[in-house]
């Protein structure tokens, strides 16, 4: 009897971190994807934008990342690309937020 709430407290801690480890993986491949499409040699910011939300649609939605927005930069060297949103949570009132970014080198054409 003791030791059940002990269980269960372990047990909603393990999945909340299988959440949230989920969320990152696929904020960071998201994140990876619109930089590449962004630092492609024609690509531009708005692309790696469009790929990063794209991807994450496309791994779940908002059952995976909950109000997911990705931000792009492109300069002429580096593409940058930022995807942020929100675990999903199984701990009433903590919404733990994922942040991740991916820097790619633009494709360009070079004297040989």
């Amino acid at each position: 009897m003791i030791l059940l709430p002990v269980l269960f407290a372990v047990m909603f801690l393990g999945m909340q971190a299988a959440l949230y480890f989920h969320a990152r993986t696929v904020a960071i491949a998201a994140a990876q994807e619109g930089a590449r499409a962004a630092g492609a040699e024609h690509g531009e910011a708005a692309e790696g934008t469009r790929a990063a939300d794209a991807f994450v649609a496309e791994a779940g939605g908002d059952d995976v990342l909950r109000d997911a927005t990705a931000t792009a930069d492109r300069t002429t060297t580096t593409a940058t690309v930022t995807v942020r949103g929100i675990s999903l949570s199984v701990i009433p009132g903590w919404n733990p937020v994922v942040h991740q970014s991916a820097t790619v080198p633009v494709e360009r054409v070079t004297a040989p």
